[in-house]
C-alpha cells in the first residue's frame, strides 16, 4: 500500500491511481504554458544585459542588482500573494498576474535607462511571484500525479527557451531591445483568453484578506519533508543564479567573443538538461532523484570550475549539462517530496514557500557575486568562489538528506506510483 496524499491510500496495482482525470490534459497544458512563458520572460533579458551595459555604461554590480531585484520582487509576491488563490480561486489570480506581466513587457520595451530596467524587473517579479503558487496549485487540482511532474519540468523549459529565443532575436532580428518583449506580450494576451475559458478548480474560502499577511505557516504533514527539501532547493537554484548573473560574461571570456547567442548558451544548456532530467527520472523513487540531483550538481559544478580555470569552453558546457541534471533532479525531488502531501486549500501556500526558498537561493548569492566581481576577486575569482559555495551547499544538503534517512527510514513512493 502507498499513501499518495493525506487520507488517500491506494494499492500499488490500482488502476484508479494512474487514471487521468477526464478533461485534464488541456487545462494542464494551458497552466504549464503560463509557467513556461513567465519563466521565459524572466530569462529573456539575460542576453540583453551586454546590450544595455554598452548603451548605458553600467558596471557588473548593476547587472547583478537588476538580476537580484527580480528575485526579491518574486519573493515579496510569494509571501504576500502566495496563498490568496487558495481563498479566491486560481483564475482571478492568474488573470491579474498576466495583466501585470503585460505591463512589465511594455516597460521593458520603452526602457531608456537603468531605472526603467529596474522598474520592469520589479513589476515582472511581482507578477511572476503572484502567479507561481496559483499555477502550481492549479496543476495539482487538475491532475495530482501529472501536475507534480509538470510543476518540476515547466520552469526549466521556460528558462531555457526564454534565454535562447531572446538571444536569437537579439542576434539576428531587428529591434533587439523590443521584439522579444512584444512577442511575449502577445503570448500573455493569448494565455489570458485561455485562462478566462478555464474552469475554476478551487472553491472560494473565507480569509482572503488575512492570507495577504506574510507568514510562514506549514501544515503539519509537510513540515518534515519541507525541512528535507529546502536545502536542496536552495542549492540548485543558487546554481541558476550563477548562470543567470555571471554565465554570459564567463562564456564571453572563454570564447573571446560576446555574441548574444553564446552568452545565453550556458543558461540554455543548464535549464534544458534540467527539464529533460525531470522527464527521464519522473518514475524513479523520490529520494533516489534527490540523491542523483545532489551528486550530479557537485560533479557538474566541479567540472565547470576546472574548465573555467583552464579556459575550456567545451568543458564549461559539459559541466553545465551535468549540473543541469542536478538542477532538474534536485528541484523535481523537492517538489515530489512535499507537494503530494498538501491538501487542496493548502497547495498554493506550500508551493509558494518552496519557491521562496528557491528564489532566495537564486537571488542573494547573485547580488553578492556582483559586488565581489567589482571589489574583490574579479570575474574568474568570483566564479570560483561562487561555484565552491554551491558545492558546499549541495554537500550540506546531502548530509541533511542522509541524516533524515537514518532518522525516518524509507520515504513514501512518489505520487501516483
Amino acid at each position: 500500500m502507498t499513501t499518495t496524499a493525506p487520507g488517500v491510500v491506494t494499492s500499488a496495482g490500482s488502476r484508479a491511481a494512474h487514471r487521468k482525470p477526464p478533461g485534464s490534459t488541456a487545462p494542464l497544458l494551458l497552466l504549464a504554458s503560463v509557467t513556461v512563458s513567465l519563466l521565459a520572460a524572466s530569462s529573456a533579458p539575460t542576453p540583453l544585459y551586454a546590450v544595455y551595459q554598452a548603451a548605458w555604461g553600467f558596471t557588473p554590480i548593476t547587472t547583478t542588482v537588476v538580476f537580484g531585484v527580480y528575485a526579491v520582487a518574486v519573493l515579496s509576491a510569494l509571501l504576500v500573494f502566495g496563498r490568496v488563490s487558495d481563498h479566491v480561486g486560481r483564475r482571478p489570480v492568474l488573470l491579474g498576474a498576466l495583466a501585470v506581466q503585460a505591463v512589465a513587457m511594455i516597460v521593458f520595451t520603452t526602457a531608456d535607462g537603468v531605472t526603467a530596467l529596474l522598474v520592469a524587473r520589479v513589476v515582472q517579479g511581482l507578477s511572476t511571484g503572484a502567479a507561481m503558487g496559483a499555477i502550481g496549485a492549479g496543476m495539482l487540482d487538475v491532475d495530482r500525479a501529472r501536475g507534480t511532474i509538470t510543476n518540476a519540468v515547466a520552469p526549466g523549459i521556460g528558462t531555457a527557451t526564454g534565454a535562447l529565443a531572446s538571444a536569437l532575436l537579439v542576434q539576428y532580428a531587428p529591434a533587439p531591445t523590443h521584439l522579444v518583449y512584444l512577442v511575449l506580450l502577445a503570448v500573455f494576451a493569448l494565455q489570458a483568453v485561455g485562462v478566462l475559458l478555464l474552469r475554476e478548480t478551487a472553491s472560494r474560502e473565507a480569509g482572503a484578506l488575512a492570507s495577504l499577511k506574510p507568514q510562514i505557516s506549514l501544515p503539519r504533514q509537510v513540515r518534515g519533508p519541507v525541512l528535507i527539501a529546502a536545502p536542496v532547493l536552495f542549492a540548485v537554484w543558487s546554481l541558476a543564479g550563477f548562470y543567470g548573473s555571471l554565465g554570459p560574461a564567463l562564456t564571453g571570456t572563454m570564447i573571446h567573443s560576446h555574441p548574444a547567442v553564446y552568452g545565453a548558451l550556458g543558461l540554455f544548456v543548464l535549464a534544458g538538461v534540467a527539464a529533460l532530467a525531470v522527464l527521464l527520472l519522473r518514475n524513479a523513487p523520490t529520494r533516489a532523484v534527490l540523491y542523483a540531483g545532489i551528486v550530479t550538481l557537485i560533479v557538474g559544478v566541479g567540472v565547470t570550475l576546472v574548465s573555467i580555470q583552464v579556459g575550456s569552453p567545451v568543458g564549461f558546457f559539459a559541466g553545465s549539462a551535468i549540473s543541469g541534471v542536478g538542477f532538474g533532479s534536485g528541484f523535481q525531488g523537492g517538489i515530489r517530496l512535499v507537494m503530494p502531501l498538501a491538501r487542496t486549500h493548502e497547495r498554493a501556500g506550500v508551493l509558494s514557500l518552496l519557491y521562496v526558498v528557491s528564489y532566495l537561493g537564486m537571488g542573494l548569492p547573485a547580488v553578492v557575486a556582483g559586488v565581489l566581481v567589482v571589489h574583490a576577486g574579479g570575474l574568474l575569482g568570483t566564479a570560483r568562489e561562487y561555484g565552491a559555495a554551491v558545492i558546499v551547499l549541495a554537500a550540506a544538503a546531502l548530509l541533511g538528506l542522509l541524516s533524515t534517512r537514518r532518522a525516518t527510514g524509507p520515504a513514501p513512493a512518489p505520487a501516483g506510483s
